[in-house]
């Protein structure tokens, strides 16, 4: 890792120099004061004038590998359609993981994600496709068992061996257990998975209340919804990220906050599969649950885009609520960024002195911040994806100038592949 100088870059509306060493952001220098360095020593100085400095996105909840399974179920049923994946998925093998996440962490680098928190199979092949790419991830080995017994024992057995690999991975690239869901995952699955990452200190993630015929039926086979399930079962902790959390009462959001469960919210995957749109964010908010953008997988969301998710969620907020001042800008921000963060425990979210460089190169010279709005409402309500022009994630450039290293290669190869399928 070398040393990046972006000069005179705009950062909280000010104009600076912000000073980037290895994979930490060593100095922000505000007007006047310049941060020293040049090309004679080891500095790479980058001209940012007219751009703006943002924090990395950090994608809490996606199935990166699913962008080579856009179109596997479109206009039908949630029912229908997970149905549909599963028996798609009995296909895949790891060459498709591979080629599927570089496309996945293509598609995030260019839309401004450095993080990504994955649910997905054939871990192996997606730490190495993320390791290339320069991203960081979190990429949780999946419970899904069907209620079968062996294949529940076959999947104890592959989560203990991909732990064990895990320790060899890079410390950009973490671990985590997931349980699939309360009506895909046995009661004894989801207890030993649950004590399998408490006991080596990992992270849990789960879908959980995505649709209200899950909760019907968990209340139909467990006497409760599926926050209670959970809860009686030790589950529930600061430890664990839900996504969807869309079919939730009050009794379920002072369990989830008393619990400090981190919630991700999926607004495109949500609607599009008609799963609801009602996100509960005001009344999670203020019982002070943690909250996150997620994509989901691109099966349903059909991008990872996580600027389009915070335009979308902050809409239709303010649309169902009849408040325009429901979801506002910095609260946005802060659930793109820096709470999914500290969610998955990584020192970035935030560009300040100390903080990991992971951090977007905003583009302003276009027609959609020629206003003077607050940048924030340019760049999330005006403004595509595309105004961002590089990503800086752990110190390294990962695109610039919107050109992604092995883009077409990788987009070729992964055609190829798809052919197969």
């Amino acid at each position: 890792m070398g040393r990046i100088l972006l000069r005179n870059i705009s950062l909280d509306g000010r104009k600076c120099d912000i000073h980037v060493e290895g994979a930490v952001i060593r100095k922000i220098c505000g007007a006047g004061s310049a941060c020293p360095g040049t090309a004679a020593d080891g500095v790479e100085i980058v001209d940012c004038t007219g751009k703006t400095a943002l924090p990395g996105f950090v994608n809490m909840h996606t199935h990166a590998a699913m962008t080579l399974l856009r179109g596997v179920g479109e206009d039908v049923s949630f029912s229908n359609w997970i149905d549909r994946i599963w028996e798609t998925e009995k296909k895949i093998d790891e060459e498709y993981i591979y080629w599927a996440t570089k496309v996945a962490c293509i598609e995030m680098i260019k839309t401004g994600t450095t993080a990504f928190y994955d649910q997905y199979w054939i871990v192996p092949a997606a730490e190495r496709a993320v390791r290339e790419m320069g991203l960081r991830a979190v990429l949780s080995y999946v419970h899904l068992d069907h209620y079968d017994r062996e294949k529940a024992m076959a999947q104890r057995r592959e989560c203990e061996e991909l732990f064990a690999e895990s320790s060899g991975w890079p410390d950009t690239v973490g671990f985590a257990v997931a349980i699939h869901s309360v009506y895909s995952v046995s009661e004894e699955q989801i207890l030993w998975a649950t004590d399998f990452a408490r006991t080596h200190g990992l992270k849990i993630n789960i879908h959980l209340c995505e649709t209200e015929q899950e909760v019907k039926d968990c209340r139909a086979r467990h006497g409760a919804s599926p926050v209670k399930y959970l809860d009686s079962l030790g589950v529930l902790g600061p430890d664990v990220t839900a996504a969807h959390t869309l079919w939730v009462d009050d009794e379920d959001i002072g369990i989830l906050a008393g619990r400090k469960v981190t919630c991700v919210h999926n607004i495109n995957s949500n609607m599009k599969l008609a799963c609801g749109y009602r996100f509960r964010y005001n009344e999670m908010r203020d019982a002070g649950i943690n909250l996150c953008f997620g994509t989901d997988g691109c099966a349903s969301s059909n991008n990872l885009d996580l600027h389009e998710a915070m335009k979308t969620a902050a809409l239709v907020q303010k649309a169902w609520r009849g408040d325009p001042a429901a979801m506002p800008l910095d609260e946005l921000i802060r659930m793109a960024t820096s709470n999914g963060a500290d969610a998955i425990g990584i020192n970035a979210g935030k560009i300040e002195e100390g903080r990991l460089a992971d951090i977007l190169v905003v583009d302003t010279g276009s027609s959609f911040f020629l206003s003077n709005a607050p940048f924030l409402a340019n760049f999330i309500y005006s403004a595509h994806s595309d105004c961002i022009d590089s990503v800086i994630c752990n110190g390294e450039f990962v695109m610039r100038n919107r050109a992604v290293p092995m883009e077409k290669e990788i987009l070729a190869e992964a055609g190829r592949i798809l052919k197969k399928y």
